[in-house]
């Protein structure tokens, strides 16, 4: 990513170095402990709504007052930081200008909230065991930045643009919340077996791997942001957080049923569509919960 002398977004809500009024514990709103979870949790939980696994949306959790800032200082920051930051504003100028192309109403911007360790969202407590997540609730991303590292490490999925495209995902879901696909997805799923929403959920998941590649169509086109190999790091993201790679890795075997991100493939297969079509018009989206095989 070209990251030199490009601005980062003042939506950053960064909470590093505080622990978000939280004891040193080390569970969950629903005390379930952290330490022991899997890693395919950890995966599986990325990028989705929390509160569809911590049962704890709209629990009346408080949460802490945002401290948003322009980042005048990200060349002395963390790297990760940097690549977050910028990778917001990049979002923000690109879905301000064409969501209300698109759709007809202006672009919310979301807020990215970087903290360590443990911290609160209006859909219960963020972790990094949790992994990166969107809350509907309060119209944030919650990211640990020891995540990167973990793409890095254990995942194989190295590169700055992994990371930017994480955070592409989450902003997709951020869409998704303002053109009530999240909704419509949540209230059907209360209404259907297991097996049907997980299907639901891949559907949702996968749409938002889409809207992130829409956003790298114009990031490249447009901004001028990509280098040689972004796309092939991101496409090796997507690959490494399938469902299939995940269970394989923890378990050694692939329950198909059990689905909630969709497989290696098809998380490559979306992300690189709306990379080359940049394509989101209504219709568009609305083909992911068609009757259509994905």
């Amino acid at each position: 990513m070209r990251l030199e002398g490009r601005e980062g977004s003042k939506n950053v809500d960064d909470r590093r170095g505080r622990r978000g009024g939280l004891s040193g514990g080390t569970k969950t709103a629903g005390g379930i402990g952290l330490g022991g979870l899997i890693i395919a949790i950890i995966i599986m939980l990325m990028g989705g709504d929390p509160s569809e696994y911590l049962g704890a949306a709209n629990s009346g959790v408080s949460t802490p007052q945002p401290r948003t800032s322009p980042a005048p200082s990200l060349e002395n920051d963390d790297p990760n930081f940097r690549i977050v930051s910028v990778t917001l504003r990049e979002n923000e100028k690109i879905w301000g200008q064409i969501f209300p192309q698109l759709y007809g109403r202006e672009f919310k911007e979301p807020v990215l909230v970087v903290f360590e360790g443990e911290d609160r969202s209006a859909c219960g407590f963020a972790s990094a065991a949790t992994g990166p997540f969107y809350c509907p609730a309060d119209q944030k991303v919650y990211i640990d930045l020891q995540f990167a590292d973990l793409m890095r490490q254990r995942f194989r999925a190295p590169g700055d643009f992994a990371l930017a495209y994480v955070v592409a995902h989450e902003v997709g879901h951020h869409i998704q919340n303002l053109l009530g696909y999240s909704q419509q997805v949540s209230q059907a799923r209360r209404r259907s077996s297991e097996k049907q929403a997980n299907a639901m959920s891949v559907r949702l998941e996968l749409q938002a791997d889409y809207l992130a590649g829409v956003w790298a169509h114009y990031a490249d086109s447009a901004s001028k942001l990509l280098e040689d190999g972004d796309i092939r790091e991101a496409l090796v993201a997507a690959s490494a957080i399938g469902d299939d790679a995940i269970q394989k890795q923890s378990q050694g075997y692939v329950v198909p049923d059990s689905f909630t991100h969709g497989t290696s493939e098809q998380r490559v297969k979306y992300f690189n569509a709306g990379y080359q079509s940049g394509d989101a018009k209504k219709e568009t989206l609305d083909y992911f919960f068609s009757a259509a095989e994905l």
